[in-house]
């Protein structure tokens, strides 16, 4: 064999589970089709949130606390400053299903946090505009975290450990015979014991029974100017995340010290394949963008100075597949986080890790089983 795990991508997952497994001082080769830190999916975009009251269910929480402790064990690994800790407020009325996980989260692992009255969260966090009947939960372990370098980070500390990276370079097939697993990789073919899939939304590409398990779609982000930018600094605007009726949007507060970053949850569309991912800015982005903005942070221009096009894998629950896909236990499958999988990622890389190994982890992963919509041997 060539090793004893290959990582076919190294983008958020992959380049956590390939720093994972090469602490465990086990032989492993990364391929990566683009360069290293690239922006073409879903760590694309200088800034993700991080949070632990979790609106996509509470089951999330410890999985979020293992990757708080491991987001700065690669800072110190890598010497980098990755995770800002801002807190980050959830916006809503009570009783939607977002604000009652959130809700739920907090009570059930007993997480430190603020319910904001109307009067404390005029006086401290007035960039926001409420609307009536709306609550702000402030989560105290929440900020954001910087992606690219976060993935730099964890390829450069695994090479270090002595794993083996090949950039540019595209994975073409991979073919489990049962007693190794072949990856053909710009044209040679490498065999490994294991190997763990990370392809993001490349993701229903390596499917071969299963490819619309997975779908690709865009994400649309946008940058804006404000009209006093010391007002929305990491000190005095945290990360947020809000619902209020139809409109869902989350942002962060500015890093480099000019721009605000604001994104809105809308379907932006399919894409047919990921190579495809059209770039380019719709006229319906930017005017979803614009009337968010314009309607609920009056602090902003709403007339969007950047705007920036990624894209991520879906799936049918918008919950991720992760775990084992063959009966062999030799494929690995981290995929389908759908949009709000990087916070998790340093934790994955360890699960990955760990099914790689060991064939089990620590942590309850029954709602990320791949086993809800995969047939067997999918790949």
């Amino acid at each position: 064999m060539d090793a004893d795990v290959g990582v076919i991508g190294l983008g958020s997952m992959g380049s956590m589970a390939l720093w994972q497994i090469a602490k465990k001082g086990v032989s492993v080769i990364g391929f990566e089709q683009f360069g290293i830190g690239h922006d073409y999916s879903a760590a694309g975009g200088e800034s993700r949130i991080f949070r632990t009251a979790y609106g996509e269910g509470a089951e999330y929480v410890p999985i979020l606390k293992e990757a708080y402790r491991l987001w700065r064990e690669l800072e110190q690994e890598s010497g980098n400053t990755l995770l800002h800790l801002t807190g980050a407020l959830m916006i809503g009325e009570p009783d939607t299903p977002f604000m009652s996980n959130v809700l739920n989260s907090i009570q059930t692992f007993d997480l430190e946090h603020e319910i904001l009255n109307e009067e404390q969260w005029k006086r401290r966090y007035p960039q926001h505009r409420l609307l009536p009947g709306e609550m702000m939960i402030l989560d105290k372990l929440a900020g954001g975290l910087r992606p690219e370098l976060a993935v730099v980070s964890a390829v450069k500390r695994a090479e270090e450990l002595g794993a083996k990276v090949y950039s540019h370079c595209r994975v073409e097939s991979i073919s489990n015979s049962g007693s190794t697993v072949k990856v053909l990789a710009n044209g040679k073919e490498y065999q490994f014991g294991k190997v763990v899939i990370a392809t993001g939304p490349w993701t229903g590409v390596f499917l071969s029974n299963d490819k619309r398990q997975v779908h690709a779609k865009r994400l649309v982000m946008g940058w804006f100017a404000a009209k006093d930018i010391k007002r929305f600094q990491r000190n005095n605007f945290p990360v947020y995340i809000r619902e209020s009726g139809e409109d869902k949007f989350y942002g962060t507060p500015t890093f480099e010290g000019s721009m605000v970053k604001a994104a809105v949850y809308h379907d932006f569309g399919a894409v047919d394949h990921p190579d495809e991912l059209e770039r380019k800015m719709m006229p319906d982005d930017l005017g979803i963008l614009r009337e968010t903005v314009q309607k609920y942070l009056p602090d902003l221009y709403p007339e969007p100075v950047r705007i920036g096009v990624y894209m991520d894998g879906f799936t049918a629950d918008e919950h991720a597949f992760v775990g084992s896909i063959d009966e062999e236990d030799r494929v690995v499958l981290l995929g389908g986080f759908s949009g709000h999988g990087f916070k998790m990622a340093s934790a994955m890389g360890k699960i990955a890790a760990d099914l790689s190994q060991d064939g089990k982890t620590e942590f309850q992963l029954g709602h990320l089983s791949p086993k809800r919509f995969l047939k067997k041997n999918p790949v």
